[in-house]
């Protein structure tokens, strides 16, 4: 049986609410949708990091890049507040909407392959939680991994200079059996989705609290 496309709530340019469209529509249309985002802040004997997922090689947008530790669509007649079942289905936690600390609202404009346009109404949280990396239950056919980048090097990303400095991350990655396993990397700036510099000031803000 075929997959049935998702389908979200779509705005106008004042962020007014137009009607729905299909995700092919939203991204071909460069129609504005909302999404949730959500970082996890870890902090393991006194560091504070971000989790980054590492995103399914196959994703149709940014692929194998590392990205926010969870996010997606809200679908057509979500509230923000159902957002958090995107932490479940792609980290196997579930953690009630009251727990998670809003860093605002941001509007993020990508340009993506083929001509296409990414205009999101992006809902940004923030959660903090301990939990060893390899008990987290990656979804399979979303991310890969899942990788702990410092507070000092998330800022250093949010300088958006052209610098080739590596950063040092420890995480899990899947194996071919679908296993966790522990995996150290030196990533370049390009191995991260882009984010712009307010982006990252508005979510540290609350993160480094």
């Amino acid at each position: 049986m075929a997959q049935v496309e998702e389908v979200f709530d779509i705005y106008d340019e004042h962020l007014k609410p137009i009607g729905t469209a299909s995700r092919t529509e939203v991204h071909a249309q460069g129609l504005w949708h909302r999404t949730f985002q959500c970082w996890i802040v870890n902090e393991q004997d006194g560091d504070r990091a971000l989790l980054f997922q590492k995103r399914h090689p196959q994703k149709d947008t940014f692929p194998g890049l590392l990205d926010i530790s969870c996010a997606g669509h809200l679908l057509a007649g979500e509230g923000i507040e159902e957002g958090n079942r995107e932490l479940e289905e792609e980290l196997g936690i579930s953690v009630a909407f009251g727990s998670l600390e809003p860093c605002g609202v941001l509007l993020d404009e990508k340009r993506l392959a083929d001509g296409l346009i990414d205009r999101e109404i992006c809902h940004i949280f923030v959660y903090r939680s301990n939990q060893p990396l390899d008990s987290y239950k990656l979804q399979a056919d979303e991310l890969t991994g899942l990788y702990r980048v410092s507070i000092e090097d998330v800022k250093r990303l949010a300088e958006q200079n052209n610098g080739e400095d590596k950063i040092h991350a420890v995480g899990v990655e899947t194996n071919e059996e679908g296993i966790l396993e522990l995996s150290e990397r030196l990533f370049n700036r390009s191995d991260f989705v882009p984010r712009s510099s307010t982006y990252y000031e508005m979510m540290l803000k609350i993160a480094e609290k």
